[in-house]
């Protein structure tokens, strides 16, 4: 994957760029030894790395508005870094470029019960906004896979979703209102605890935007009840297309779980390997969780299980109690990892119509046997979100140039039945060069525009979403003119 080359001014100015940022952080929180560095080379799309030229771990907003106001005055390029989960290169650096890392920006700022909101700094990590307000029952309902690690920032960034997103909706379903520092270290507020708020949809506009815009610093995230109570139901099939038409029949029948999960074949056999959940060995599993009370939750499973018996299934489990609730969950939540166990991989997100989860999954099993690499698919089946884990061999040359060649032809396949590149995990790196097959020059030309006001001299966040060619020009373009 191509990266622009380094400024030789900005690296022979490696000293002074420092000096500077280390007079508005105190002495730990510059990193620019080549060694210390390294630890931020990357993110979890480790097919690709770069050393930055610095790293700086600010602790409150003014901080982080000084940090960027010395790097706009400098021309640094700045890279936001939340957890380093990003799956899409969202946070890899250039050579010439600082690391803004908030992982030290995690505390709880204001809980307010009453009207279900809490503020709280952007590096906090996404489970642990649950663990402030969970013994008043209550929980932040986006749950990415990787919550337990992942921090809000990224969430909102790359508008993260998770597996109970189909009811809850992601993460710009949930969020409130944000604090932003601006390039030149101009601090934001949009949005709040309150209603949305009048005038242009800035947060919307913000929530997604993958650190091209600003740095949001604080957040204000709604708060929801704990249901009364929740089951899960496990199903079992012969065909990969015979589970995503039972996922497109509940669908269509008008009922709403809080969430559906898929696992093939590949997934269901390394999950049990790690995790032994106790999975039946078939071609495919679906996880359908529905909550509420005693009684709602009865009749949603009635129905659902209805619709599965129509299809066949070779096993269907119903959680009786919350032990075996978690250990049909145990599987899914794990799948990420014990895929990691067995291969090097490269997970894909796009997201397509439920109605064509069938076809999709079928074209799927049939470019793996074209491109001779094996494919594992786990994913949100019930708003389309697919997640295909493309096998391959990191140390077989041309296996990597491979597997980004057979990614591109199914993130392809999304935009053509009707779906688009990413629907949570961003456009990075990984699909900045696609966006020409889903958007028109006219629509990038927009986007890019709105990226200019935002931040004119095109520091932030460099060589993401926007085609290498189409941002490295705009740059240069915008710099010369200032």
């Amino acid at each position: 994957m191509q990266m622009p080359e380094p400024d030789p001014s900005i690296l022979s100015r490696k000293a002074q760029i420092v000096a500077r940022l280390r007079t508005v952080l105190p002495a730990d929180a510059v990193i620019e030894d080549e060694m210390e560095t390294r630890a931020y080379e990357c993110d979890a799309l480790t097919a690709y790395r770069c050393p930055p030229l610095a790293a700086v771990l600010p602790a409150s907003t003014q901080e982080v508005s000084d940090v960027l106001r010395i790097c706009h005055e400098e021309g640094v390029p700045v890279v936001p870094r939340g957890s380093g989960t990003s799956l899409a290169g969202g946070a890899l650096p250039t050579a010439d470029s600082v690391i803004l890392g908030v992982a030290r920006m995690n505390d709880v700022i204001e809980t307010d019960y009453e009207n279900r909101f809490i503020r709280v700094q952007t590096g906090r990590t996404n489970l642990s906004v649950t663990g402030a307000v969970e013994e008043e029952d209550f929980f932040y309902a986006p749950d990415p896979s990787s919550q337990l690690a992942c921090a809000i920032a990224g969430n909102i960034a790359m508008n993260s979703g998770g597996a109970h997103c189909l009811k809850y909706g992601v993460t710009t379903n949930n969020l409130m209102g944000v604090t932003l520092v601006q390039m030149d270290g101009t601090i934001v507020e949009l949005g709040g605890a309150h209603l949305d708020s009048g005038g242009y949809d800035l947060l919307g506009v913000i929530c997604g935007s993958e650190g091209q815009l600003g740095v949001v610093t604080e957040a204000t995230l709604r708060i929801l009840r704990k249901p009364e109570g929740a089951r899960p139901v496990l199903m079992g099939f012969d065909e990969n297309e015979v589970a995503g038409a039972c996922v497109s029949d509940i669908i269509k029948a008008g009922i709403l779980p809080v969430a559906i999960e898929f696992m093939d074949r590949p997934c269901i056999e390394a999950t049990e390997a790690f995790a032994k959940a106790g999975y039946p060995m078939c071609e495919a599993l679906l996880i359908v969780e529905v909550e509420g009370s005693v009684t709602e939750i009865a009749a949603q499973l009635e129905r659902i299980l209805e619709i599965a018996r129509r299809h066949n299934p070779v096993e269907l489990r119903e959680a009786k109690d919350a032990d075996e609730a978690g250990r049909i969950w145990l599987g899914r939540k794990s799948a990420f990892g014990a895929m990691g166990q067995i291969n090097d991989y490269m997970c894909l997100d796009g997201t397509i119509p439920v109605n064509e989860l069938p076809y999709v999954l079928r074209r799927i099993g049939e470019m793996s046997k074209q491109y001779g690499l094996g494919v594992a698919n786990v994913f949100h089946a019930g708003d389309g979100n697919m997640h295909p884990l493309i096998l391959f061999d990191a140390n077989k040359p041309g296996d990597l140039e491979l597997c980004e060649a057979f990614g591109a032809d199914i993130l392809r396949l999304c935009v053509e039945v009707g779906g688009c590149l990413t629907g949570e995990h961003g456009v990075g790196i990984e699909k900045r060069d696609l966006m020409t097959d889903q958007y028109a020059a006219e629509d990038l030309e927009i986007q890019m525009a709105v990226k200019d006001v935002f931040d004119p001299s095109w520091l932030l966040n460099p060589a993401k979403v926007f085609p290498l060619g189409s941002s490295e020009s705009r740059r240069n373009v915008r710099m010369a003119a200032e």
